[in-house]
């Protein structure tokens, strides 16, 4: 068996681009894969064509060997953007052969350790409509959910005042505490707004709510300056989304620095390089929670390592893609209030239209931008 070729398709996503790549083999067999970075998708478009001309005419069943050279022939290690290349490459690699074998890619893995997957659910982002926000807590809990996720505040005009946030973060999570009471798990998602003074006086003053862990309370660059949030808090930390290899991880795993490691198949180089990070945070006791606000290839992928691995919590699950974008998907996970089914699907568990996919060529949207009073850029 050999590589043919690459494909590139973006589908429309709720204004926003879902960015598939389809490797192709002279045996007919096609797997999928997906970018897991939606901004600057012109330069991974860019890293996916050098890809492209490292593996066609390679057998596709070589997969730990693809990812070394794709990780590693440029001499400059592999970053971010490159990552997310490689991540959709490599799925695709991991679909294909399930697809020839004819099992699914969790089998390879060593087979199932779970009979589902469970599950977490956003609530939203219209706080500032509190009373409609705290109904739709209820709403989920009265679906079935047992793991709800919302977002630090910020002002509605794209203001963040940090010190605003904190006494707002820490006044919703107690009613959100008070409304749901104390069988349903909840993650508050700072998204990297706060430094430390800040973050440390929010975790203190909900650990009596009891969250089930606070994400990425600080920017990812120094993972260092969690060590001094890590020794002054007992709430449980996750981090690590935005990290594109073990090497990124390895400070947050060896210090012991969080909880859970919020690995994103489609940025930290795929199902090969996520099986090895969620191998290093089982020695140091730490669970993965996965990081997927992307489509149901991500949904799909995440899904097949979850139920392999001993170590793992909960699978983030955003919302499905748009009516005309999910009718090309023939087949994709089945998720219930609570959990991700699991599929005996050969690969990955995605079929899709991909005739019909074409015909769509969608553009990533543009991030929200926040600012600070005075007018500074500072992280969404």
């Amino acid at each position: 068996m050999k590589i043919t070729g690459l494909e590139v398709l973006t589908l429309p996503d709720h204004g926003d681009s879902m960015m598939l790549v389809a490797v192709d083999t002279d045996e007919g067999i096609h797997g999928l894969g997906e970018v897991g970075i939606r901004s600057r998708q012109k330069a991974v478009a860019g890293a996916l064509d050098h890809l492209a001309d490292l593996i066609v005419g390679e057998d596709p069943r070589r997969i730990e060997h693809l990812w070394q050279v794709m990780s590693r022939r440029g001499f400059f290690p592999s970053d971010r953007m490159v990552g997310a290349a490689i991540a959709a490459v490599d799925v695709a690699l991991w679909d294909i052969r399930g697809k020839a074998l004819g099992v699914p890619v969790h089998e390879l893995l060593g087979g199932r350790v779970r009979d589902h997957v469970p599950a977490y659910t956003h609530v939203g982002d219209d706080y500032h409509e509190r009373d409609r926000f705290l109904d739709r807590c209820r709403g989920l809990v009265l679906e079935g959910w047992r793991h709800l996720r919302f977002a630090a505040p910020h002002r509605a005009d794209g203001v963040l005042d940090a010190r605003r946030c904190l006494r707002d973060s820490v006044e919703l999570f107690h009613q959100v505490r008070e409304t749901v009471g104390d069988e349903v798990e909840l993650i508050l998602d700072v998204h990297t707004r706060l430094d430390p003074p800040e973050a440390l006086t929010l975790c203190r003053e909900i650990e009596a709510a009891r969250p089930y862990f606070v994400e990425d309370p600080l920017r990812c660059e120094n993972t260092e300056s969690y060590r001094m949030l890590r020794a002054r808090t007992g709430v449980p930390l996750a981090a690590g989304e935005q990290f594109g290899s073990k090497w990124e991880f390895r400070s947050l795993i060896e210090g012991d620095l969080i909880d859970y490691a919020r690995v994103d198949v489609g940025v930290a180089a795929g199902i090969t390089e996520a099986k090895k990070i969620a191998a290093m945070a089982e020695t140091h006791h730490i669970k993965l929670a996965t990081h997927n606000p992307l489509g149901p290839v991500t949904a799909a992928s995440s899904l097949q390592l979850n139920l392999a691995c001993t170590n793992v919590a909960v699978q983030e699950h955003q919302t499905d893609p748009e009516p005309a974008t999910a009718a090309l998907f023939v087949e994709r996970p089945t998720v219930v209030p609570g959990r991700v089914e699991r599929s005996e699907l050969p690969g990955i568990g995605v079929v899709i239209d991909r005739e019909e996919a074409r015909a769509y060529q969608a553009t990533a949207a543009e991030r929200p931008h926040l600012r600070t009073s005075d007018g500074a850029f500072t992280n969404w």
